[in-house]
């Protein structure tokens, strides 16, 4: 019988809850325990998943093999600090840290005690993206829309950071080229940080991709196009589902008409596959597919963006 990874999950609010439901359905998983400032939180969840419930993540160093860090962004290197430094394999949700110094001392940390570190960019799981595996081969231009209404939650940082960096994540993954330049534009609707942007990243490959993000649309979007030479590659995430509009000649016309192609897709659960996906990398030392590596790229093209958006503020309030 395979050895059960002991594991934990570390703050169980609204996504932390989804964790822990994961890790307690996993036949390779023992859920040792759940923490949460929030007493109440904590044993609620407990009590939903069968675990113990603690307040204070420290008392599990020494008692599991890997946990998922699902905490406010401002609190992941100390704690994912914490575990990595023990040698416990952590996955930190996304962005990785609060900025790219906190990244690369997560990042030494994990070298430091071999540990794996994984950052939780899901859309990487999701079926859809997992099926353009050698579609995508030179990309010209990316079209990327993610669109939510308000929350009603608290939001720790910015759209950019809360949403826009799923997209950035994909698109660097598919480009594989270093951003040249970054234009941006955004505003705070709803709270003080910016809650909707639009970005637009000069890649040194000659791609161009136009990103925006919201959390304060009417209604819900979250796509993404690719341009390439004969194909025209349009995901929808949410319905996990890819259209292929393929240039074919028309002699009788006298020019070219996209015939659209719609793919069978497995769908997946992709937070599922996610921890299936960070307990594969605990158990054989593999490295993850979104390691600290990717988080930290992901979150350096952030802070570009960011930064245009600021300086585009500041211009316009002159």
């Amino acid at each position: 019988m395979t050895k059960k990874i002991k594991t934990a999950v570390i703050g169980v609010g609204h996504l932390g809850r989804f964790h822990a439901q994961k890790y307690a359905g996993l036949d390779n998983s023992e859920l040792v325990g759940v923490v949460d400032l929030n007493e109440q939180s904590a044993r609620k969840v407990a009590d939903e998943v069968g675990t113990r419930a603690y307040t204070d993540y420290r008392e599990l160093i020494g008692k599991v093999d890997a946990v998922s860090v699902v905490t406010p962004t401002e609190s992941h290197l100390k704690i994912g600090a914490d575990f990595l430094e023990h040698g416990i394999d952590v996955l930190v949700e996304k962005p990785i840290a609060m900025s790219t110094a906190e990244a690369e001392k997560l990042i030494a940390a994990a070298d430091c005690s071999n540990a794996i570190l994984q950052v939780g960019h899901l859309e990487r799981f999701n079926g859809a993206v997992m099926a353009l595996e050698g579609r995508v081969k030179t990309p010209l231009f990316i079209e990327s829309r993610r669109l939510s209404p308000f929350p009603n939650r608290s939001t720790d940082v910015d759209v950019i950071l809360d949403l826009m960096i799923h997209d950035i994540d994909i698109i660097l993954s598919l480009v594989n080229s270093d951003v040249e330049s970054v234009d941006a534009v955004g505003i705070p609707v709803v709270t003080n940080n910016v809650d909707i942007t639009n970005a637009r990243l000069r890649f040194t490959n000659g791609c161009v991709a136009d990103v925006t993000a919201s959390r304060v649309s009417r209604e819900r979007q979250r796509t993404i196009t690719i341009y390439q030479p004969e194909t025209n590659i349009s995901i929808d995430y949410a319905a996990q589902h890819i259209t292929i509009a393929q240039i074919t000649p028309d002699e009788e016309a006298g020019y070219a008409r996209l015939v659209d192609t719609e793919l069978d897709i497995i769908k997946s659960d992709s937070l599922l596959e996610e921890i299936k996906a960070f307990l594969s990398c605990s158990e054989t030392g593999r490295r993850p597919l979104v390691s600290g590596h990717e988080g930290l790229v992901a979150l350096e093209v952030a802070s570009r963006i960011q930064d245009a958006v600021a300086k585009s503020i500041r211009t316009a309030l002159r």
